[in-house]
């Protein structure tokens, strides 16, 4: 039987003391020996080691041994891409001006979406540009929209993996918003019967817009400190909920006029002045460890591994499953709306207008409301009780039949709108690692454009095949909140200490 003499690894040569000598076995302290004890510690199947008592050591490579306590083995994917619960600090450019000026961009490129997404560019190109009767109009203009998600859908990853190795993020942004700038610019060229003009001038400013969307988002985990992630999306979204009511404001003067080049003139104006300052004070490109045209084959070579890298990770797959299917309810309410409450309550272009406002100015609130709380409480549990809301709304929509009870229910779905946007960034914000910001943040756009094109179809095969009926539609969009609500349900926390030990 072996004696303490023979295994004392001091009786040994220095060479096989460790690296890839002989195993060693070390004695724990003040402890006789057990049977156990000359087992190896994946014996116990996962049990920790015992406190006292002789233990196998081999020394395969390190010290401290590859089986030892210190190295019990570790998930795979979770060692690749860890939890960002621990993420440190923001570094020195956390302050008021840098903040400020992120915050602000919201405030600019909110007027996009109002005028050209949402209020003024579709009654445009389907009423002046393409003129058609028979729903030719409405094909255009649904083909344009899912295109250009499609686009985004495809690219945001991986321009977000070369923004992260080349260090270029910032200028990614400026590019992207130029585009989305110079598309603008063509619409003022825009007149009946150029309907391929058109539609390739929306595609090309919308790509714009929301690739640019996706490196500002990643700014937001390196300007604030953990703790104030929900707070600050919070306020950016709810800022540019007050932009995109005073941009469509200052617009609608002369849209009924029909002098669409100031319209668009406007716009340019309006997301260029005001986006100024997050070109000067948001942090500056840092020098990447390759060229742009080098990041870029890099990004191509290695999007399969990055994209099994992402699904590898359990609470960040989770979340983006959750999502995918709650998003593309909110994203299909957004770009429905107008068809909805002129369909279903009969609403003219006034109304139309008046409900958009009213959803504004509510999604405003909802933002401002909702910040501090999905700090202090947790993201998660904001989510949970705006996407309850969006629940009972959904069902509650269903059986409404006066447009006065259709104002209410506009009123609470604007004000989940809100938060339940800046709760998911900042929730996404929390999950990601230091150092892949734009990256991830580009499978987050990934998520949300891929779905908004699966909502739309969904909503209306269900109208077509109800006769025209648009309320089983409500029912569908219910099911996509409920979906990701259940699904949430799995997603860690990361104000919980459970989500802090980066385990699946």
């Amino acid at each position: 039987m072996l004696c303490a003499a023979s295994c004392d690894t001091r009786r040994l040569p220095r060479s096989r003391r460790a690296g890839w000598g002989w195993p060693r076995v070390r004695r724990l302290p003040s402890s006789p020996r057990r049977w156990w004890a000359w087992f190896p510690s994946w014996a116990w199947d996962g049990a920790r080691p015992p406190s006292s008592g002789w233990a196998w050591d081999p020394g395969w490579g390190s010290a401290s041994g590859r089986y030892g306590e210190n190295n019990r083995r570790r998930p795979r994917a979770e060692s690749r891409l860890p939890l960002a619960s621990n993420r440190k600090a923001a570094p020195l450019s956390h302050d008021k001006r840098t903040v400020r000026a992120w915050v602000l961009y919201d405030f600019a490129n909110s007027i996009y979406p109002a005028v050209v997404t949402t209020a003024v560019f579709p009654i445009f190109y389907r009423g002046t540009v393409v003129g058609s009767e028979g729903g030719v109009a409405e094909l255009w203009w649904g083909w344009a929209v899912a295109v250009s998600a499609i686009i985004v859908a495809l690219t945001s990853p991986l321009l977000g993996a070369i923004a992260d190795r080349s260090g270029a993020r910032k200028r990614f942004l400026g590019f992207y918003v130029v585009t989305c700038l110079i598309g603008v610019a063509l619409m003022m060229t825009l007149e009946p019967g150029m309907v391929v003009a058109g539609f390739l001038i929306f595609i090309l400013s919308n790509v714009g817009f929301e690739s640019a969307n996706v490196f500002y988002n990643s700014y937001l985990p390196d300007i604030v400190p953990p703790e104030r992630l929900g707070r600050t999306s919070g306020y950016g979204y709810g800022l540019g909920y007050l932009g995109s009511a005073l941009g469509l404001l200052l617009v609608l003067p002369f849209a009924r006029e029909g002098r669409m080049e100031v319209v668009w003139t406007i716009v340019i104006a309006y997301f260029a002045i005001f986006s100024i300052p997050a070109f000067l004070f948001l942090p500056k490109d840092k020098r990447g460890a390759m060229g742009i045209g080098q990041a870029a084959r890099k990004g191509l070579a290695d999007f399969k591994r990055i994209a099994a890298e992402v699904w590898g990770h359990s609470n960040l797959r989770r979340f983006l499953i959750a999502f995918f299917f709650y998003i593309d309810g909110v994203l299909t309410i957004i770009v429905m709306a107008a068809v909805i409450a002129q369909g279903t309550f009969g609403f003219d272009q006034q109304q139309v207008i008046i409900l958009f406002l009213i959803v504004q100015f509510s999604a405003l609130i909802g933002a401002y409301s909702l910040a501090k709380p999905a700090d202090t409480i947790g993201p998660k549990k904001v989510l949970s009780g705006v996407l309850c809301l969006w629940v009972a709304a959904g069902v509650a929509a269903y059986f409404v039949e006066s447009p006065n009870v259709f104002y209410g229910l506009a009123v609470a779905a604007g004000f989940g709108l809100g938060s339940v946007q800046s709760a998911s960034r900042a929730l996404m914000a929390s999950l990601i690692p230091d150092g892949r910001e734009a990256e991830l943040f580009g499978f987050y756009a990934l998520c949300g454009r891929s779905s908004s094109v699966l909502g739309p179809l969904l909503f209306g095969g269900t109208t077509y095949l109800a006769g025209g009926n648009q309320r089983p539609g409500f029912l569908v969009l219910t099911a996509l909140f409920l979906i990701g609500l259940i699904l949430l349900q799995r997603v860690r926390d990361p104000k919980a200490p459970a989500a802090l030990e980066g385990t699946t």
